[in-house]
Protein backbone atom coordinates (compact mmCIF):
# COMPACT_ATOMS: atom_id res chain seq x y z
CA UNK A 1 0.00 0.00 0.00
CA UNK A 2 1.02 3.48 -0.90
CA UNK A 3 0.75 7.39 0.20
CA UNK A 4 -0.03 9.31 -2.58
CA UNK A 5 -0.94 12.96 -2.12
CA UNK A 6 -3.21 15.26 -4.62
CA UNK A 7 -5.16 18.20 -4.62
CA UNK A 8 -6.72 20.75 -7.01
CA UNK A 9 -4.96 22.87 -9.63
CA UNK A 10 -4.71 26.19 -7.17
CA UNK A 11 -3.30 24.06 -4.14
CA UNK A 12 -6.00 25.27 -1.93
CA UNK A 13 -7.30 21.84 -1.85
CA UNK A 14 -5.02 19.48 -1.11
CA UNK A 15 -5.94 15.43 0.01
CA UNK A 16 -3.74 12.24 0.65
CA UNK A 17 -5.19 8.71 -0.17
CA UNK A 18 -3.29 5.14 0.64
CA UNK A 19 -4.07 2.56 -2.02
CA UNK A 20 -2.71 0.48 -4.33
CA UNK A 21 -3.37 2.17 -7.91
CA UNK A 22 -3.22 -0.69 -10.18
CA UNK A 23 -7.08 0.15 -11.95
CA UNK A 24 -8.70 3.20 -12.71
CA UNK A 25 -12.16 3.66 -14.41
CA UNK A 26 -12.77 5.95 -17.29
CA UNK A 27 -16.87 6.87 -16.74
CA UNK A 28 -18.91 8.23 -19.65
CA UNK A 29 -21.81 9.60 -17.93
CA UNK A 30 -22.98 13.05 -18.36
CA UNK A 31 -20.36 14.89 -15.45
CA UNK A 32 -17.00 12.68 -15.99
CA UNK A 33 -16.99 12.60 -19.35
CA UNK A 34 -16.87 16.38 -19.31
CA UNK A 35 -14.44 16.28 -16.64
CA UNK A 36 -12.04 14.23 -18.36
CA UNK A 37 -11.34 12.34 -15.10
CA UNK A 38 -10.08 8.89 -14.38
CA UNK A 39 -11.51 7.66 -10.86
CA UNK A 40 -10.14 5.25 -8.18
CA UNK A 41 -12.17 4.50 -4.98
CA UNK A 42 -10.78 4.27 -1.63
CA UNK A 43 -12.33 3.58 1.66
CA UNK A 44 -13.17 6.88 3.86
CA UNK A 45 -9.91 5.67 6.26
CA UNK A 46 -7.77 5.70 3.44
CA UNK A 47 -8.66 8.95 2.27
CA UNK A 48 -7.75 12.20 4.29
CA UNK A 49 -7.87 15.89 3.40
CA UNK A 50 -5.06 17.67 4.26
CA UNK A 51 -6.29 21.33 3.71
CA UNK A 52 -9.54 23.57 1.97
CA UNK A 53 -12.15 22.60 3.15
CA UNK A 54 -13.40 26.07 3.39
CA UNK A 55 -12.15 26.27 -0.15
CA UNK A 56 -15.00 22.67 -1.62
CA UNK A 57 -18.44 23.12 -3.15
CA UNK A 58 -20.09 20.45 -3.86
CA UNK A 59 -22.72 19.55 -6.81
CA UNK A 60 -25.13 16.93 -7.08
CA UNK A 61 -27.55 15.94 -9.79
CA UNK A 62 -30.51 13.61 -10.37
CA UNK A 63 -30.53 11.54 -7.97
CA UNK A 64 -28.12 13.74 -5.36
CA UNK A 65 -26.85 10.77 -4.10
CA UNK A 66 -23.01 11.20 -5.49
CA UNK A 67 -21.40 14.49 -3.95
CA UNK A 68 -18.93 16.13 -6.63
CA UNK A 69 -17.10 18.23 -4.49
CA UNK A 70 -14.63 20.94 -6.42
CA UNK A 71 -12.25 23.68 -5.48
CA UNK A 72 -14.55 27.15 -5.65
CA UNK A 73 -11.56 28.86 -6.15
CA UNK A 74 -9.82 27.19 -9.67
CA UNK A 75 -13.03 24.35 -10.15
CA UNK A 76 -11.13 21.46 -10.54
CA UNK A 77 -12.80 18.42 -9.21
CA UNK A 78 -10.33 16.43 -7.20
CA UNK A 79 -12.73 13.90 -5.38
CA UNK A 80 -16.25 12.65 -4.95
CA UNK A 81 -18.58 10.29 -3.05
CA UNK A 82 -19.79 8.15 -5.34
CA UNK A 83 -23.31 7.45 -5.99
CA UNK A 84 -22.26 3.54 -6.47
CA UNK A 85 -21.13 3.64 -2.52
CA UNK A 86 -21.59 7.10 -1.03
CA UNK A 87 -19.01 5.10 2.23
CA UNK A 88 -16.33 5.36 -0.19
CA UNK A 89 -14.20 8.39 -1.77
CA UNK A 90 -13.70 8.17 -5.65
CA UNK A 91 -9.99 10.17 -6.12
CA UNK A 92 -9.96 11.72 -9.44
CA UNK A 93 -6.56 10.04 -10.42
CA UNK A 94 -4.89 13.24 -13.00
CA UNK A 95 -5.18 14.95 -9.42
CA UNK A 96 -2.22 13.29 -8.09
CA UNK A 97 0.80 14.97 -7.99
CA UNK A 98 2.69 11.91 -7.39
CA UNK A 99 1.64 8.94 -9.70
CA UNK A 100 2.58 9.15 -13.11
CA UNK A 101 -0.05 7.69 -15.67
CA UNK A 102 2.15 7.13 -18.29
CA UNK A 103 4.78 5.50 -16.59
CA UNK A 104 2.64 3.21 -14.12
CA UNK A 105 -0.08 2.29 -16.78
CA UNK A 106 -2.64 0.79 -14.88
CA UNK A 107 -5.74 -0.89 -16.52
CA UNK A 108 -7.94 1.32 -17.74
CA UNK A 109 -11.76 -0.02 -16.65
CA UNK A 110 -14.50 1.21 -18.60
CA UNK A 111 -17.85 2.18 -17.20
CA UNK A 112 -21.36 2.88 -19.40
CA UNK A 113 -22.35 5.88 -17.05
CA UNK A 114 -24.75 7.07 -20.18
CA UNK A 115 -26.79 3.50 -18.76
CA UNK A 116 -25.78 3.63 -15.61
CA UNK A 117 -28.38 1.13 -14.05
CA UNK A 118 -27.90 -1.45 -16.12
CA UNK A 119 -23.89 -0.77 -15.94
CA UNK A 120 -23.84 -1.15 -12.10
CA UNK A 121 -26.17 -4.16 -12.01
CA UNK A 122 -22.88 -5.60 -14.26
CA UNK A 123 -20.14 -3.86 -11.79
CA UNK A 124 -18.65 -5.11 -9.28
CA UNK A 125 -18.08 -2.01 -7.06
CA UNK A 126 -16.50 -2.36 -3.64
Amino acid sequence: MQTYHGGCHCGAVRFEVETELTAVTECNCSICGKKGALLHRVPAERFRLVAGEDALQTYTFNTETARHHFCRHCGIHPFSRPRANPALYTINVRCLDDYDLEAEQPERRRFDGKNWEQAFEKANFG
